[in-house]
């Protein structure tokens, strides 16, 4: 079996990815089901031992054994976790990690200033999307920043837009005004608010959809129109139903990108030897609707 790890700055994503089966019988090459998913907070403060006591606990849960996993990958945004969570990897799950970093092999082209910027869940999402949709393709992350990742018609990274989250801007808004309340984010029933909380949320809401969508337009005016236009993060369900040209939401496409990378970093041999796996029966992923 395969983990991967998103590690954002607000959550950290874990999947499990086993080979598919026919017949209870584990086949050649490698795993590319999604057994099971979690999304837990990313804690800076969390020691080794923490850290490796929650994975194991969410496996527990799930029925998975640790003793199955046979490759880790982790793309982090958050460098002072990497040792970390390399720790965890080594004293938890005996496996050393691939990280997505300058090097490795992602089979997308890099096409910016300094290739060695772009976060490692970027790189994730452009690969997966990429294999999924085709090109041109981009990606709105929705997560403590919004990332628009570029794909072009060549299969190339081309670089895209950071715009601050959603989540930012309302907790900004709390923090640097007298009376104005923290409220939930979330779609209010009309634009015209009759109290504070509904005229925060209808500004938050309508005024970050305008900027998701005027961002997209220009975007794809230079990309070109037949580019498809795929929300993934926290948040893309919220926001999907009301764009103008996002026509997709997929929740895991950054879990599927770390998986593609590690396939195309370790060999199939390396990943199967003595890679039975121990999950007990066959049940279907434990994933969450996005709509």
């Amino acid at each position: 079996m395969l983990l991967v790890l998103d590690v954002g700055n607000t959550n950290t994503v874990l999947g499990v990815f086993g080979r598919a089966s026919d017949a209870g019988t584990e086949a050649d090459g490698n795993p590319t089901r999604l057994t099971a998913h979690w999304r837990v907070a990313t804690n800076r403060t969390q020691t080794v031992d923490e850290y490796g006591v929650l994975f194991r606990n969410l496996f527990a849960v799930e029925q998975i054994e640790v003793s199955g996993i046979r490759g880790i990958v982790i793309a982090s945004v958050v460098p002072p976790l990497d040792s970390i969570l390399r720790q965890v990897c080594e004293r938890y799950f005996r496996t050393k990690p691939l990280f997505v970093e300058p090097g490795i092999r992602t089979g997308v082209p890099v096409r910016i200033d300094n290739p060695a910027e772009v976060g490692a869940d970027r790189i994730a999402n452009a690969v997966a999307a990429l294999e999924k949709y085709g090109a041109p393709c981009v990606v709105v992350d929705f997560g403590t920043a919004t990332n628009f990742d570029v794909i072009s018609a060549k299969g190339e990274y081309l670089g895209g837009v950071i715009a601050p989250g959603i989540g930012i801007s309302a907790e900004a808004l709390f923090q640097r005004t007298a009376r104005l309340p923290r409220v939930d984010i979330r779609k209010p029933a009309h634009v015209i608010g009759s109290n504070t909380v509904a005229c925060i949320q209808s500004g938050l809401y309508y005024g970050y959809l305008g900027m998701v969508d005027g961002i997209l337009e220009r975007l794809l005016a230079e990309l070109g129109k037949e580019a498809r236009v795929v929300a993934t993060g926290g948040l893309a369900p919220l926001l999907v139903k009301n764009s103008k040209y996002i026509s997709v939401v997929d929740d895991l496409v950054t879990l599927e990108g770390l998986r593609l990378i590690w396939e195309r970093n370790v060999p199939a041999e390396a990943g199967r030897a003595g890679a039975k796996e121990t999950r007990s029966g066959d049940r279907p992923a434990k994933t969450r609707s996005v709509r």
